[in-house]
């Protein structure tokens, strides 16, 4: 996949979808999948995607390797199964993803924005399903100033040489977000470039799904519904760094994790997980075996030993051995409780312990 910053590096010509994508849950699939030559692949790839997460910023036209969990082969290889998406006279056509960084709400508002997938995260999500490049545009005020117009001729037009645009019932751009994706439609029609519009995102029992609603689900603890809307386990993908060691003291060993400091956290509390890890050896080595490890969550401020800043800390049920300096991305499965304050460090071991017992109980059945 070719990554750039840049519109004078990129690919051309392209297919293009245009959005925010965070998360790229199944709404946003729907939306790019219309520029992809999938050859009858049509379902969003399970990803691990922990190879990626210790990145800080994206090289102008860095190329990433990833490996595949289910096809066990490198991207390269998973990219050759797309098929080419070629013109008429047999012109190359790239896939795009367009999209922003940083996100235009961070933009207006001066604020960091929490995101359900962060920029590496999302860049090993279009890896995964078969997306050629991705256009990462600096969102500035430069582009903030530009009109429906000037967008499309500028970017789609002069720059991306767009053939097709695929985008969201609600995608909005322009200056002060005057053009809706009818405008884009009109526009682009002058320039021969058609324009898919895709509608309100659902399931296929008619659910609503976006982004504020997998928050909200996460928010609640509610994982069937956010994974459901996102159309895979919601992810933690962080390094494992030094933390105070209580976790052993008490029997458990846990993995304190560094997260991208944009990464949205879910409800506090305690998580049945399956966990994936990388040795970071070389590219293709991802994975230490076929099936995940599994394991016990504890997001939160540890209120029993007085905590003040949240962490994210992983017990894993099988596993013996140096964890420090190591990727791993922490699939939640099942919310088992609430956070909570305990009387004394032994309550709190018992409750660990219960709380290992249920989680290997609900993860091996699904494994099943």
């Amino acid at each position: 996949m070719w990554i750039t910053s840049s519109l004078a590096t990129a690919l051309t010509p392209t297919t293009v979808a245009l959005g925010n994508f965070d998360g790229l849950h199944r709404g946003h699939w729907q939306v790019i999948e219309p520029i992809l030559n999938l050859k009858g692949r049509s379902k969003l790839l399970y990803v691990c995607p922990s190879e990626l997460a210790t990145a800080t910023e994206v090289d102008e036209g860095k190329k990433l390797q990833l490996f595949h969990p289910e096809l066990k082969l490198s991207s390269w290889h998973c990219q050759s199964e797309l098929g080419n998406n070629d013109d008429e006279q047999g012109q190359k056509i790239y896939s795009t993803v367009v999209t922003f960084n940083p996100h235009p709400q961070e933009f207006f508002s001066g604020k960091p924005k929490k995101l359900l997938a962060p920029i590496a995260e999302k860049l090993a999500l279009f890896q995964q399903i078969g997306v050629e490049q991705v256009v990462l545009l600096p969102f500035n005020q430069e582009l903030a100033d530009l009109t429906p117009i000037q967008f499309v001729e500028e970017i789609l037009v002069k720059h991306l040489q767009a053939d097709r645009v695929s985008v969201g019932w609600d995608f909005r751009f322009g200056r002060k977000r005057s053009g809706d994706a009818k405008d884009l439609q009109a526009i682009a029609a002058n320039y021969n470039i058609g324009v898919t519009i895709v509608p309100l995102y659902t399931c296929e029992n008619g659910e609503r799904i976006s982004s504020s609603i997998i928050r909200k689900a996460l928010e609640e603890g509610d994982l069937k519904k956010s994974n459901r809307l996102l159309g895979r386990p919601y992810s933690l993908v962080g390094q494992v760094v030094q933390g105070q060691q209580l976790g052993r003291t008490l029997g458990f060993p846990t993995a304190n994790l560094q997260l991208p400091p944009q990464k949205f956290l879910p409800r506090f509390g305690v998580y049945a997980v399956e966990v994936y890890f990388s040795r970071q050896k070389q590219p293709q080595e991802i994975f230490s075996g076929d099936r995940p490890y599994l394991g016990v969550m504890n997001v939160g401020c540890r209120p029993t030993l007085n905590g003040l800043q949240p962490t994210v800390e992983v017990h894993l049920l099988d596993w013996s051995g140096d964890l420090y300096g190591q990727t791993l991305t922490v699939n939640l499965i099942e919310f088992l409780r609430p956070e909570q304050k305990f009387a004394s460090l032994d309550l709190l071991k018992a409750k660990i312990h219960e709380d290992c017992r249920i989680a290997r109980s609900i993860l091996t059945n699904q494994t099943i």
